[in-house]
């Protein structure tokens, strides 16, 4: 089982740590079935950069970096060596701690 830390850039938002977390389900996913709001325009299928979040801690937990994820992570706002795509970001059997910082959404961002 994993425990997530998330993070939120847009003032206001307080930290919230979600624990007993299950593998199997991407970043994204338990976001939104948490009311984490994160955007996801494409269906949760790598085509845009919606999605796009900060992997603080736990890059041992998820699949390496795709190069089509890369792509999209170019056109991210802001994208940084440790941004990634929380529709790819799918929990590894086993468990652990992971922290995400989820970029401020509140401006309108191109794809």
């Amino acid at each position: 089982m994993y425990s997530i830390k998330f993070k939120f850039e847009e003032k206001g938002l307080a930290p919230l740590t979600l624990e007993n977390i299950a593998p199997g389900q991407s970043i994204l996913e338990i976001a939104l079935d948490n009311n984490i709001e994160l955007h996801h325009n494409c269906g949760m299928v790598c085509a845009c950069s919606t999605c796009h979040l900060y992997l603080e801690k736990g890059e041992e937990f998820v699949p390496e970096i795709s190069d089509r994820e890369e792509d999209f992570i170019d056109r991210a706002r802001n994208p940084k060596i440790n941004s990634r795509l929380g529709c790819q970001c799918v929990l590894e059997d086993g468990g652990g701690e992971i922290w995400v910082t989820i970029p401020d959404q509140s401006v309108i961002t191109g794809e």
